[in-house]
């Protein structure tokens, strides 16, 4: 439930003498959102324990949206997402912010952070209730055997955005950044300038259907890369990383059923060995997801079906490597009122010799434990009861 709080612009009009007053306002919404989960990592290479039960934030915001009337059909729109993780207390403006104008003849231009391309899933358990660890976008948004992510797999910085108005179903977003992987540019003096990142996603959506697709194309300032396959050292000084995905669903009543495939390619260059210029190919994958839904009364059931085929590349000693994995997540919510939901699920990664997926953000800062990084060959599993209160 949002709330708006005019009285906030209104002060400060009257405020500032001799300003002219504007309609304006500013709302605070968002959620907040915990698991109480056990994971196991099958297959398991290290010593000691190969599980844990934790409680976990399920990455929890809030939003400050601000939208001033300009006149003329123009506004100054601008939006702040905090995210709060409840159980560490560790919290910052780490979401999709950004300060621009909006019309509704031409659209409207953002600039700052944003999600871009890994945000085309089709899959809606985290919106019913669901743990972000059980999303497919564990499978999708990454490549290079599940080591690398496409698009961050979370926000771009350093963007200019631009977002057309809805011409009868259809939309389209084209996003520039001038460097993609770091909160700064590094040209100056670097190695490995010139740093950027396209994304052109045109989408379509009518009543019971959708379709639509996203390219991304970015390398990154001054950056350097080094993992290691099989014993062999791949060294990198700047990544390029493309990627091609197509979406669709189609909902028919309660039930919604999607399809995704995503293919990404990653390019190292720079004086490195094994690699030559030009650049080496590091990972060339196909990935697949079928999300399904449905919703009857205040019951939802969710999942879907994930898998990612084998890299292919340049370098030898890595291509043919077993990088193929799979995944499923099923799970339930039920809504306590209109605002809080419990949903229990369970989601597992099943990954071939040389494949390192994990459950998305599992190991990842203050959302996961960094004890559930995997191995390759490891097999991560979640059950997870999660309670979300909206606001």
């Amino acid at each position: 439930m949002q709330k708006k709080l005019l009285a906030v612009a209104v002060a400060g009009a009257l405020a500032l003498p001799g300003v002219a007053s504007a309609a304006s306002s500013v709302t605070i919404t968002g959620f907040f959102k915990m698991s109480y989960a056990y994971i196991k990592l099958g297959d398991f290479t290290g010593t000691g324990s190969s599980s844990e039960d934790r409680v976990q934030d399920e990455s929890s915001r809030i939003y400050f949206r601000v939208v001033e009337d300009l006149g003329g059909g123009l506004q100054a729109i601008g939006q702040v997402d905090w995210r709060i993780a409840l159980d560490s207390a560790v919290s910052g403006a780490s979401g999709a912010n950004w300060v621009g104008l909006r019309s509704k003849s031409w659209g409207q231009v953002t600039i700052g952070r944003h999600d871009l391309h890994y945000i085309y899933t089709e899959d809606q358990s985290y919106s019913r209730g669901g743990s972000l660890k059980g999303t497919n976008t564990s499978i999708i948004a990454y490549s290079a055997a599940g080591n690398f992510a496409i698009a961050n797999a979370t926000r771009t910085p350093n963007t200019i955005v631009w977002d057309s108005p809805n011409w009868k179903g259809f939309n389209l977003k084209v996003a520039y950044s001038t460097n993609p992987y770091a909160a700064s540019e590094a040209d100056i003096g670097s190695n490995a300038p010139d740093g950027y990142a396209w994304n052109i996603a045109p989408q379509y959506n009518a009543k019971n259907w959708g379709i639509g697709y996203s390219y991304w194309t970015g390398k990154n300032d001054g950056y350097t890369i080094t993992r290691s396959w099989s014993g062999t050292t791949i060294n990198g000084a700047q990544i390029k990383t493309t990627g091609n995905r197509i979406n669709a669903h189609y909902q028919w009543g309660g039930f919604r059923v999607g399809v995704v495939w995503d293919q990404s390619k990653i390019k190292l260059n720079g004086t490195v060995v094994p690699l030559v210029n030009p650049p080496s190919t590091l990972s060339k994958r196909d990935a697949w997801s079928i999300p399904l839904r449905y919703d009857w009364g205040k019951w939802s059931v969710f999942g879907h079906y994930s898998w990612a085929q084998n890299d292919k590349g340049d370098i030898a000693s890595l291509n043919g490597l077993n990088t193929k994995a799979k995944m499923w997540t099923i799970g339930g919510a039920y809504a306590l009122s209109k605002r809080t939901k419990l949903a229990l699920e369970y989601a597992q990664i099943k990954n071939k010799e040389n494949a390192q997926y994990n459950l998305f953000t599992s190991a990842a800062g203050s959302l996961g434990s960094p004890d559930a990084a995997v191995a390759p060959g490891e097999d991560p599993k979640q059950i997870a009861l999660t309670v979300t209160h909206n606001f």
